[in-house]
């Protein structure tokens, strides 16, 4: 009796964990998802590490107009024989000891800085499109991931209620074959029907478990156990709306895409870069200042205390150091163009980006246009040969037809429905990719959030 009630209160134990954690199942919009990918994806975090780096470099940049202050402090030791002013040699040991503080100033340096400190922000705002780019691209890979999961939750969801269908054709045909109205051998195939219809749906459940799995590995998630998708902004779209022609699309993005911005961002630098340097061609003018002291001690001498000769050897000094260049070798030349070739490859590079994106808008807008056609048509085959599979299973329930004729049915409407849903969720996932290009949608809403922040 105890073996029993223990027995009996952990399997209720069980079953209110199993209840609990089902209840504690975390429902994601593709927002959501989005976000989240974008706050703890590695790469992402890496392109955040690059922009504080430039921030890093513009404050460098900007603090060299500053004077640079250092201390020195020097200590020797002298022993054996020397030569002394009596032109004799003794052995004298000396100490020496020197400080000092000095201070540099630059006045002119053939608009070095101002250059450098322009450049470094044009560097910086790349970086920021870097960084830009680096979240549209894991929230245009979470949206496909996230339709690929829906697809698979659908195909799932058909294959169970097709796996309840042929249960009840199979208890009806046991009930037939105890009467002797059909024969044993049509009933077995009725049962092997009924267990293909129990393997497709164990696979169509990996499938979707695992299509879950890849979706939470790029949500960065420990696991995918509580996890349950939301259609909210997906399966709601208009699917019927006219689509935007590649040319409007890419006339109204080209310049909002944060590639072409971060291209076009280093492009400007690069003048700033030429004219950096140019600088070497002009002369430098720099201010400088300091003062400093020192203490000296000579063995078998008297010699003056430490403080007293601190202050009598204390001296100060400024001045002004220009530097005028004459020949370097032609270094300044070639760093010219150097920079020149740097700024020609910049061009090509912008040029090479904007025509990689129209590119991409146009295979995307043809992907929809053949997207939505395939959908419309998939539609029309999906609902005739689900009619016909209807009408074959009345006709099987009459004795007016077989299970081999209800199994070419069945399988004809199985393949119309996944090529239905396919097509479904490609369609939809190349609106959604049309519409970030365009500057919209759900995909370009969490990123610009994101970029905010």
């Amino acid at each position: 009796m105890k073996k029993r009630l223990y027995i009996a209160l952990m399997v209720g134990s069980l079953l209110s964990t199993h209840l609990s954690t089902a209840q504690e199942k975390k429902i994601w919009t593709l927002r959501e998802c989005i976000e989240h990918a974008i706050a703890h994806n590695i790469n992402i975090k890496q392109k955040e590490i690059a922009k504080d780096n430039e921030a890093l470099a513009l404050n460098t940049a900007r603090m060299s107009r500053l004077p640079s202050v250092s201390a020195s402090a020097s200590y020797g030791f002298n022993f054996g024989r020397s030569l002394q002013s009596d032109n004799t040699y003794k052995r004298v040991n000396t100490q020496n000891l020197s400080t000092g503080i000095s201070a540099s100033l630059p006045l002119f340096t053939g608009f070095q800085i101002s250059n450098e400190i322009a450049q470094a922000k044009y560097n910086l705002k790349a970086a920021v499109e870097d960084l830009n780019k680096a979240k549209e691209d894991i929230g245009v890979a979470v949206a496909q991931k996230f339709v690929e999961v829906l697809f698979a939750q659908e195909l799932y969801a058909t294959a169970r209620r097709q796996l309840d269908l042929s249960k009840e054709l199979e208890a009806a045909h046991a009930e037939k074959l105890a009467l002797g109205k059909v024969a044993e051998a049509e009933h077995y195939e009725m049962k092997a029907r009924t267990a293909q219809d129990t393997t497709n749906v164990v696979t169509a459940r990996n499938n979707y478990q695992l299509a879950l799995l890849e979706l939470s590995q790029l949500l960065e998630l420990a696991s995918p156990d509580e996890m349950e998708l939301s259609t909210d902004g997906i399966i709601s779209e208009d699917y019927t709306a006219s689509i935007t022609s590649p040319q409007a699309i890419y006339n109204q993005s080209v310049w909002n895409r944060p590639d072409i911005r971060s291209t076009q961002y280093r492009l400007q630098g690069s003048e700033h870069a030429i004219k950096m340097a140019r600088s070497g061609y002009y002369p430098t003018l720099q201010l400088g200042g300091g003062v400093n002291s020192n203490y000296f001690k000579m063995s078998n001498v008297p010699n003056a205390s430490f403080g007293k000769q601190m202050e009598d050897n204390f001296a100060q000094h400024i001045g002004v150091q220009l530097n005028i260049p004459i020949f370097d070798r032609f270094a300044t030349r070639n760093r010219i163009r150097s920079a020149k070739l740097q700024q020609s490859a910049l061009r090509l590079q912008l040029e090479e980006t904007k025509k990689g994106l129209y590119k991409e808008i146009q295979t995307a807008y043809y992907s929809a246009i053949a997207a939505e056609s395939k959908y419309k048509s998939s539609q029309t085959t999906m609902e005739a040969a689900e009619k016909s599979y209807q009408l074959m299973v009345e006709k099987m329930k009459y004795g007016k037809a077989n299970v081999s004729q209800l199994n070419e049915s069945n399988t004809a409407w199985q393949k119309a429905t996944s090529d239905m849903l396919q097509a479904k969720y490609d369609y939809i996932f190349r609106t959604h990719i049309l519409r970030f290009y365009a500057g919209e949608g759900v995909v370009w809403e969490s990123t610009r959030e994101q970029n905010k922040q």
